[in-house]
């Protein structure tokens, strides 16, 4: 039998949170994408996606950016086409990095965050990042091209105590599968 499957052509990766408690300083949560060549897809990031990073080619793009969660709906959207995204690239690894100023946070200390990853209008995860609370940053998904040339997503939210520039050099260092 013939695989028909389309895999995931394009998706919406979405974070919100609640604003920090009056007198406090602002909750920064951030949307972060890396990009793993097909030659070294272990290796590090080909390219990386957040606030001040744009992909070269466009096919990654951070549609909303919020530096305190009061944004109305999501405050945080990144899109991830797929079906344009060039064949040397063979991993999308995506994840959420708590900004550090001006006091060291973990997810413990914002308020009311939530992840959805969907496509379409069909939720490919969900998730409060209750099982990361003590973790300053955490990898939420990871898109793998397959054989055929499909992509496929998955999920898991995984944390990691490193500050946003170390984050981003080891969020991809470990395949899940």
């Amino acid at each position: 039998m013939n695989d028909l499957t389309k895999g995931i052509r394009k998706a919406e990766i979405a974070v919100k949170w609640d604003p920090s408690p009056s007198g406090h300083p602002p909750t920064d949560l951030d949307l972060v994408a890396a990009t793993y060549l097909t030659s070294d897809p272990q290796g590090g990031p080909a390219y990386l996606v957040h606030f001040d990073r744009r992909s070269p080619d466009g096919t990654i793009t951070l549609n909303r950016d919020s530096k305190d969660g009061k944004g109305f709906g999501w405050d945080e959207v990144l899109t991830v086409e797929f079906e344009r995204l060039d064949p040397r690239y063979a991993r999308v690894v995506v994840g959420v990095v708590i900004q550090q100023r001006p006091d060291r946070r973990t997810f413990v200390s914002v308020g009311n965050p939530r992840l959805r990853i969907r496509e379409g209008y069909t939720d490919l995860a969900a998730d409060d990042f209750g099982g990361v609370l003590g973790a300053t940053a955490a990898t939420v998904g990871e898109f793998l091209r397959t054989d055929s040339g499909t992509w496929d997503f998955h999920p898991g939210v995984h944390g990691y105590e490193d500050d946003p520039t170390t984050f981003t050099s080891v969020m991809g260092a470990t395949a899940r599968s």
